[in-house]
């Protein structure tokens, strides 16, 4: 299929940008790095009356260091993190997650802020921004608002962007002594959509963990944090009990309001046992 017929327009700045979302509404789409939009066109789920191209907006692109975090401009692209220094520098846990997006042709093309934008929750970059307590900063006409990632996911696609705001940035806490990352995914082939997917933070105070943040995709219709099983492991020397201990709280967590999506080829108890997998696993690597 082709995509419908839409209008073209390339703003220079954010103030255009307001301005056309204003006129056009919900008839408008944003085009960033269009992995998933230009899909969507061609099969027909999007039909936009006008495509408002923002890759020249100069301020939406760029990695810095601010203000004591990591700000990763919207504009940035997958491959852009993969081979920042700053990034496996200050956000060891980014690098670690970028190798699992698809493949290169795509990441040389896809932005950071339109997979947060999106909000797939099977997309690896919502889960590390739960699990690193990112903010995300939008702007519209009235202003900049600071979001934390535990409130911008909503629901699956669904994220807390008001009408006629944009994504400009995520401002990251930058890596600090005793912190300790691991992040992998479950898919059929290297490049599929994770079937379940984990990012751990946790902080080793002296032997002992505390504040571990264990955040999940694949499993619901956002990223999601167990905290119960967090709790579990917080303030324990990360061994074989407290493994076993915190594999079967995730067990328990991942039912009732929790329970893991089916998908077409895996059930609910599947994922659940997937999960329990990866958390063994990530464990035992920040324990090694």
């Amino acid at each position: 299929m082709k995509a419908p017929a839409f209008d073209y327009i390339r703003p220079s700045g954010l103030a255009e940008v307001f301005k056309l979302l204003a006129t056009h509404g919900d008839d408008a789409r944003l085009l960033a790095g269009g992995q998933t939009l230009l899909a969507t066109l061609n099969m027909r789920l999007s039909e936009p009356a006008v495509l408002i191209d923002i890759n020249g907006i100069a301020a939406l692109s760029g990695i810095s260091v601010q203000g004591g975090k990591l700000r990763i401009g919207a504009l940035s692209r997958h491959t852009e993190i993969e081979d920042s220094a700053l990034v496996a520098q200050h956000a060891p846990l980014l690098a670690m997650a970028v190798p699992h997006i698809a493949h290169r042709a795509i990441r040389n093309l896809g932005t950071f802020g339109g997979s947060l934008a999106y909000a797939d929750p099977a997309a690896e970059w919502p889960a590390c921004a739960m699990a690193l307590e990112a903010d995300i900063i939008v702007q519209g006409a009235s202003g900049e608002r600071r979001i934390a990632a535990a409130d911008f996911f909503v629901d699956i696609l669904t994220t807390s962007l008001q009408p006629g705001e944009v994504l400009v940035a995520c401002e990251i806490p930058m890596h600090q002594a005793g912190w300790q990352y691991a992040f992998d995914e479950l898919a059929r082939r290297h490049g599929d959509y994770a079937i379940v997917g984990l990012a751990v933070a946790a902080r080793l105070d002296g032997a002992l963990l505390a504040d571990t943040r264990l955040s999940f995709l694949g499993v619901g219709n956002t990223p999601l944090r167990a905290r119960r099983t967090e709790a579990v492991l917080n303030g324990r020397a990360l061994d074989a009990t407290s493994i076993d201990d915190a594999a079967a709280m995730l067990a328990t967590e991942l039912t009732g309001e929790h329970e893991p999506m089916a998908d077409l080829t895996n059930s609910s108890a599947t994922k659940r046992h997937m999960a329990t997998v990866l958390l063994r696993r990530q464990l035992a690597k920040i324990s090694a």
